[in-house]
């Protein structure tokens, strides 16, 4: 794991981030086992890189709780500071800018039509005007591996290869904390630190809480279609809707 440099959060690039404890705006629980966690603040992360032409110098590494990477913070040479992702390679007092004229090394912003076949990238923007959408977890990378008619054909982590514009902005680099999945929670407090709350099977329920529980000892599920608390199927039912989105830009799907 990279070094954490500073403790302290840029205090004008951070805001409160409200709690909901897994309830909509009416007050009713929709995603389950959350619950109070410490406060926190959301760092604004600059994922547009529209600073073009203008070089940051790479200030401090930070931690940030609201995401699985470290955050660099960039003090540009205008005077003004923000936060992007960390990619490995990237030091302390390095040099990054953005443009398509800038080098092709870690923490750079390129287009894709600069960007040379087989690069990592990360922060992938998935059209023009927008930001970086896709790539943005510990340890992720993804690859251009062709450019053809306008668009650059990327393996994204998953294994799908999908046609981007190559106007599309992109960063170099696969992102830092690579170790993220394998590192443990540690204990059960800061698993309620963090806002999970813990899971309780249904066979350790009584019958009138879930559909396994019940029975003497340690019983089973007890049924041939296991389901959920509210009695739906809950292994093999197809739940997703028929896909709304265009494929058409998707070459091999991540299946």
């Amino acid at each position: 794991m990279r070094q954490i440099t500073r403790t302290t959060r840029e205090k004008h690039l951070s805001n409160l981030l409200p709690k909901n404890s897994g309830r909509n705006s009416t007050g009713k629980i929709t995603a389950h086992h959350q619950g109070g966690r410490q406060k926190r603040f959301y760092r604004e992360i600059d994922f547009k890189r529209n600073k073009l032409g203008i070089p940051g110098k790479v200030v401090a590494f930070e931690y940030d709780p609201n995401r699985n990477v470290q955050i660099a913070l960039i003090f540009y040479q205008d005077g003004e500071k923000r936060y992007i992702l960390s990619p490995l390679g990237l030091n302390i007092n390095d040099v990054i800018s953005s443009g398509p004229e800038v080098e092709a090394k870690p923490g750079n912003s390129l287009p894709l039509s600069a960007i040379p076949v087989g690069t990592p990238i990360h922060n992938l923007a998935l059209s023009k005007d927008r930001g970086g959408q896709l790539v943005r977890g510990a340890g992720t990378a993804a690859y251009v591996l062709a450019k053809e008619g306008g668009y650059a054909h990327v393996k994204l982590p998953s294994g799908e290869v999908r046609m981007i514009s190559e106007g599309c902005f992109a960063t170099i680099g696969q992102l830092a904390n690579v170790e993220w999945k394998t590192t443990p929670i540690g204990k059960a407090g800061r698993s309620r630190l963090m806002g999970i709350r813990p899971t309780v099977r249904g066979t350790a329920q009584d019958p009138r809480s879930h559909p396994h529980g019940g029975g003497e000892g340690r019983s089973g599920e007890g049924m041939k279609q296991p389901k959920t608390p509210w009695g739906k199927p809950a292994r093999g039912l197809k739940t997703r809707k028929k896909n709304k989105y265009n494929t058409k830009f998707v070459l091999k799907r991540r299946k």
